[in-house]
């Protein structure tokens, strides 16, 4: 299945939001967040946030761009746990158990997103508050369209590093 990582081009994450996400965390649309919000909240750092940030789900952080990457299912019930223990510490879901279900809604719907795309296309999130709510859109980037040695990580496999 195929979820999305957090990347960075350059430092203006770690300006923009009140806390970034880490380089490589797996993110989500993270929408919720900004389910009670008004306009009112809507000021600094929180707008850069309610804009334009992915969740990571390490770091409960922002990032303005992740990338489309394959995840495997170990991984996935790993990311699900600590959605749902989030949900307990910050939201105030009675248990685990109870904060599950949502947290496995918001993990299928970036999977949703993220499906059919390519690995290392990029995604880019924008929000909008309206008389409905909160209304997201999505925006992608195909690989072949960015310069991934921006965000490409180069490196060996082979164990021997003595040339």
């Amino acid at each position: 299945m195929m979820l999305a990582r957090a990347i960075h081009f350059d430092e203006s994450d770690m300006n923009i939001f009140h806390s970034p996400a880490g380089t490589g965390e797996w993110c989500i649309s993270g929408g919720f967040e900004f389910s009670n919000w008004s306009e009112a909240d809507l000021v600094g750092k929180a707008r850069q946030a309610f804009s334009n940030g992915w969740l990571g789900i390490e770091t409960f952080g922002r990032v303005s761009v992740v990338a489309v990457t394959q995840t495997e299912q170990s991984e996935f019930d790993l990311l699900l746990k600590t959605l749902s223990q989030h949900f307990v510490d910050v939201y105030g879901a009675p248990s685990i158990t109870d904060a599950e279900g949502v947290a496995r809604e918001e993990m299928r719907h970036m999977i949703d997103i993220c499906d059919g795309q390519p690995p290392n296309t990029l995604l880019l999130v924008s929000r909008e508050l309206t008389e409905a709510g909160v209304k997201e859109s999505f925006r992608v980037v195909e690989p072949r369209d960015a310069d991934l040695d921006q965000f490409a990580i180069h490196g060996s496999l082979d164990e021997d590093h003595n040339h």
